[in-house]
Order: C-alpha cells, then sequence, then structure tokens
C-alpha cells in the first residue's frame, strides 16, 4: 500500500527517477518548452520551481546547489542569466502544463510543460489586455469631441469699420471684412 506516500515514483528506481528529472530540467532550461508525459510534467514541475527560485539569487551558494541538482553547467548558466532575468518579478508559477493529447504507441497522455515568461503569445496578449482601457460609450464620445478640436487657437482679424451704424446690414459687414480695400 502507498499510503502517505506522495511522490510519483514514475515506474522507476530513484537514481534513474533523478537523472530522468534532471535531464528533463536541462531540457526545460536550454529550450524553454518540452513535450512529456502527463505524469512527468506534473513531477517536473515539483523539481525544477525551487531551482528557478534557487537562480534568482545569484550566489555561489545557490549556483552551487542548482549544479548539484542539473550537473550541467550551461544549463545552470542560462538558468541564473536569462531565465533568472525574465522571472525577477514573479513570486512562483514559473512553469505551465497544457495537455496536448495521447501518444500512438501506448495511449500515455502527453503534455507540453513550458517557461511562463518565454511563451510570447501569451505574454502578448496579457500585456494588450492589460493595456486596454474600457471606457462607456459617453465618455468616450466627449474625449473624441475634445480631441477633433484643433490645438492652437485661430484668430479672425476683423477689419476695424468706425462709420458702421447699427442698423447696417450685415452682408456689408461681411463684404468689408472679406476683401479689404487697398490703397494704390
Amino acid at each position: 500500500m502507498r499510503h502517505g506516500n506522495k511522490i510519483n515514483h514514475l515506474g522507476v528506481k530513484t537514481g534513474h527517477r533523478r537523472s530522468m528529472l534532471a535531464n528533463l530540467a536541462n531540457s526545460l532550461i536550454m529550450h524553454k518548452r518540452i513535450e512529456t508525459t502527463l505524469a512527468k510534467a506534473k513531477e517536473l514541475r515539483v523539481y525544477v520551481e525551487p531551482l528557478i527560485t534557487k537562480g534568482k539569487s545569484d550566489t555561489t551558494h545557490s549556483r552551487r546547489t542548482v549544479f548539484s541538482y542539473l550537473k550541467n553547467k550551461y544549463a545552470v548558466k542560462e538558468l541564473f542569466s536569462a531565465v533568472a532575468e525574465k522571472v525577477g518579478q514573479r513570486p512562483g508559477g514559473y512553469t505551465r502544463i497544457l495537455k496536448i493529447g495521447f501518444r500512438h504507441g501506448d495511449a500515455a497522455e502527453m503534455a507540453l510543460m513550458e517557461l511562463v515568461d518565454f511563451n510570447e503569445t501569451y505574454t502578448a496578449a496579457a500585456k494588450k489586455s492589460a493595456t486596454k482601457k474600457t471606457t462607456r460609450r459617453s465618455a468616450k464620445k466627449a474625449t473624441e469631441k475634445v480631441e477633433e478640436a484643433p490645438a492652437t487657437p485661430v484668430v479672425v482679424a476683423a477689419p476695424f469699420v468706425a462709420t458702421a451704424t447699427v442698423a447696417a446690414p450685415l452682408a456689408e459687414v461681411a463684404e468689408t471684412a472679406e476683401a479689404p480695400k487697398t490703397s494704390e
């Protein structure tokens, strides 16, 4: 019976499981996305997320601790440079598991595991939706009217007519304003 045994042994012995998870973690860090079975992906998430958290503090001790798990200096360098830079502000949840169907050979459920901040499709959509502001239609029309108004004030100079009386027709005033007489 497996009462209280929370670890998924994945059908292999301990040494094999550690090596397999280290290889999967190396591939995930180097390629940012891997395809594996769902059970392995769930176990890999438990294995790699503490390593990514360690990668956020770049000290000799944390580098040595991560290297003891990964056993690959290129993956450690990638983790502490590119990956740690992208996930620096994220408090956790660095990986995403997407189910992609079943394998033809043995009908094992397959999954795509990726680092969240390296998927440009999801991050671009999140940024776009975050910047979009929702407004009411009446407020939108009011802002459009303000934008349509000219930015600089237009000053219309009308000639000063001292002889015009109050009873003079508007047409005469308009004619004098449109065509000022020049003296020759």
